[in-house]
């Protein structure tokens, strides 16, 4: 009986290391999905739209796909979007912008389409410094709106930390990356593994612009019950919108989440 039990102690101990070796080293392909494109790539988007590419360095070339609008423009919504593929993946909801008279700036990460460059914490924040900085030639701060959906909401939310924009909205945020990585691996000791940490809950309280956040109830890649600890964070005249029934990637399909976010825009 002992010797069974030291048995499958040593293959629980053994598998217990195996996981977590595999996923410290594998964790950028496990939470990041990019689909890269050749420079010359030509999308073909129906909406009207100029494709930018912006050189920071001699390794960092950030593609920009700038949707327009027909109407007069009344401002422009910086997106950052989530962990799949590229811009193409995410071009359909540009559409709940651009109807209201806004213009919608899409970034690249490094490896997603037909972006260049590091690809650590610290240089999505850079990269993202470097479009509101960009955006700012041609709008003031009051008519930039930074919006960040899934992975992107905290890039999105430590650019509004540091830029005075007109509201900061974040779709289907996590707490932190930490946080959302003790969810799915609670034995093992995610704040020393993870090489990205992504702390939205450091910055939400430094944002001194309007905050929307936008969760939905069902959703099990980040669980609401992660998204939910941000709430008690927000200031006077923010707002945490409960979608019920929504999950992860169909929020765009509820009323609510069009009527919130027309009211946001109008």
């Amino acid at each position: 009986m002992k010797k069974r039990f030291v048995k499958w102690v040593k293959i629980l101990l053994v598998t217990y290391v195996l996981i977590g070796t595999a996923f410290y080293f594998l964790q950028d392909r496990i939470l990041f999905h990019p689909v890269s494109l050749k420079s010359g790539y030509k999308y073909d988007f129906k909406q009207p739209h100029r494709d930018i590419n912006m050189r920071l360095d001699s390794i960092s070339n950030l593609n920009v796909i700038e949707f327009t609008t027909s109407d007069t423009v009344k401002g422009l919504v910086l997106y950052f979007h989530g962990n799949k593929k590229n811009i193409s993946w995410y071009a359909k909801y540009a559409v709940n912008f651009t109807k209201q008279g806004y213009e919608v700036w899409m970034i690249d990460y490094p490896g997603y389409g037909k972006s260049t460059g590091r690809f650590t914490e610290e240089d999505l924040y850079r990269y993202a410094e470097a479009l509101y900085q960009m955006a700012r030639i041609r709008f003031s701060d009051e008519r930039i709106i930074v919006y960040g959906k899934s992975m992107g909401t905290g890039i999105a939310a430590q650019l509004a930390s540091a830029n005075a924009c007109q509201q900061l909205i974040l779709e289907t945020p996590y707490y932190s990356f930490t946080e959302l990585g003790k969810h799915y691996l609670p034995v093992y000791p995610v704040e020393m593994m993870l090489h990205f940490k992504m702390p939205t809950y450091k910055y939400l309280p430094l944002v001194k612009t309007r905050v929307t956040i936008l969760h939905g109830t069902d959703d099990w890649i980040i669980p609401y019950s992660n998204a939910i600890k941000l709430k008690p964070l927000l200031k006077a005249g923010d707002e945490f919108v409960t979608i019920d029934g929504g999950s992860h990637n169909d929020l765009n399909d509820f009323s609510l989440f069009h009527s919130k976010l027309d009211s946001l825009v109008k």
